[in-house]
């Protein structure tokens, strides 16, 4: 039974007027709270969010807080839901618990209303594959499966689409786990741990811990999905939930395995196969233990094999995760710009064997990017730099490999056309986050597809490249 809450006549502030900030204010303004919405941003860029929060009564402040009165603004409110890209030691969080008011993340809100089995879905890489690769298989298996989290649509927004028989499965980032509180999920999938978002973090140790906030509140009767190939992420798995393992590499006591061209998943003792590893169209070795993992769940919710195997064949995939844009004059175009770390282009990197013209930069999120070397030394033939960290990236990877400060995404994509032969491809796999240029990971791949299809569609005169052979 999850704990409830009355929400008509409470006084809430929502911090951050993003997607989730709007969606949360909607949430309780609908059931009767007295909404404060707070953003630090001037009130010019919130048009939709004042024309959506207004007309429902809640109180909007931009800029910050008012004044000298901030303190008494967060002291009197009842319950403060941060939005995910508002910082944990931000001022007024840290004035809300000094004055002993709830701090929610919005998952912890929106568990309390849902109904139905909850599967959270976290790691460095790989969440929005599997999340998306979950909830493709139970759909497809005819299953009452909602989709949301930090995929897309704010959990919130799905809490009154579920019943009692729905399975709802969430992409859970370490910004909504840091600051839950009884949020458990019946089913929670830890897919790797690599260095990550160490701009927000104050270390890996604190971006580990979060993660891990996952299991904290399971019970005997959860479960917990882990990748056993991953030391990181399997040293923390829990004590209460039944672990089931899944491994591309060995044979688990519990959970999903490979053997020769099954996927088979081990149960008390007895192996069940699930799917063949030609049914997965999903590039690189990554996307193996992607599919480990979903099977598993699926498999746990309650998918015959049969189903199983058939919503993995007719997955297609997600957009900006390795996603193939066009082939022009020979020449391959690769969408990747969910890869917003260093372990994601890694990953990125392993799914081709060479003739790679990668375009990396971004915003910097604190990350080292010497553990490119040895596969762009291996598999690119040029980088081409864009975004603020293209100085820091050059400075890493100086002699490793050609490097071409390109300064935007425009010119590097004119310039790896320009550069490319026959049968080589372009990789957009950034290893950082977009805000540097972009609004966020699927504006600057919109925006690559775009300049790629322009590309297409120049006459041959215009796209002719130098580098042709």
């Amino acid at each position: 039974m999850r704990p409830g809450i009355e929400l008509a006549g409470k006084r809430v502030l929502v911090l951050g007027l993003a997607r989730t900030g709007i969606a949360t204010a909607q949430f309780c303004a609908a059931r009767g709270a007295l909404v404060t919405a707070m953003d630090d941003r001037p009130a010019e860029q919130f048009g939709e969010a004042m024309a959506q929060l207004r007309p429902l009564g809640c109180t909007l402040l931009f800029g910050g807080a008012p004044g000298s009165d901030s303190t008494a603004v967060f002291s009197a409110q009842d319950l403060l839901v941060p939005s995910p890209g508002v910082p944990a030691n931000h001022a007024a969080l840290v004035a809300a618990r000094a004055a002993g008011v709830p701090v929610w993340s919005e998952i912890e809100l929106a568990w309390r209303f849902l109904r139905g089995r909850l599967v959270g879905v976290t790691g460095s890489n790989g969440k929005t594959t599997t999340t998306s690769l979950i909830g493709h298989i139970l759909k497809s298996a005819g299953r009452p499966a909602v989709v949301a989290g930090n995929i897309g649509t704010p959990l919130i927004a799905c809490a009154d689409e579920t019943s009692d028989k729905s399975i709802t499965v969430a992409e859970l980032s370490s910004f909504q786990l840091e600051c839950i509180d009884s949020f458990r999920p019946d089913v929670a999938v830890f897919l790797n741990l690599t260095p990550d978002h160490l701009d927000r973090h104050a270390s890996f140790e604190d971006y580990a811990r979060a993660k891990a906030r996952i299991f904290e509140n399971q019970t005997e009767r959860d479960a917990a999905v882990i990748n056993a190939d991953d030391p990181a992420a399997a040293q923390r798995a829990p004590a209460r939930p039944q672990i089931f393992w899944f491994s591309r590499e060995k044979r688990v006591a519990s959970g999903a395995y490979v053997r020769g061209d099954q996927i088979l998943f081990r149960q008390d003792g007895e192996d069940i196969s699930l799917l063949r590893r030609a049914d997965i169209a999903l590039r690189g070795e990554h996307n193996l233990e992607n599919v480990l993992a979903a099977a598993s769940v699926a498999f746990l919710a309650g998918a015959a094999p049969e189903e199983i195997a058939a919503g993995v064949r007719t997955f297609p995939g997600v957009e900006h995760r390795l996603e193939f844009v066009a082939e022009i004059s020979g020449v391959s175009f690769f969408n990747d710009s969910k890869a917003t770390n260093v372990d994601a282009t890694i990953k990125a990197l392993e799914s081709f064997s060479g003739g790679l013209l990668v375009i990396l930069g971004g915003k910097d999120k604190g990350g080292d990017y010497a553990p490119l070397i040895p596969l762009l030394r291996e598999r690119a033939r040029q980088v081409l730099l864009i975004g603020a960290a293209a100085e820091k990236i050059a400075a890493q990877l100086e002699g490793a490999v050609p490097l071409e400060r390109a300064g935007t995404l425009e010119r590097a994509v004119a310039l790896a056309f320009e550069r490319a032969r026959q049968g080589e491809t372009v990789l957009l796999a950034p290893a950082c986050a977009s805000f540097d240029q972009f609004e966020n990971y699927e504006h600057r791949g919109r925006v690559f597809k775009q300049l790629v299809g322009e590309l297409a569609e120049a006459p041959p005169a215009v796209r002719a490249r130098g580098g042709e052979v």
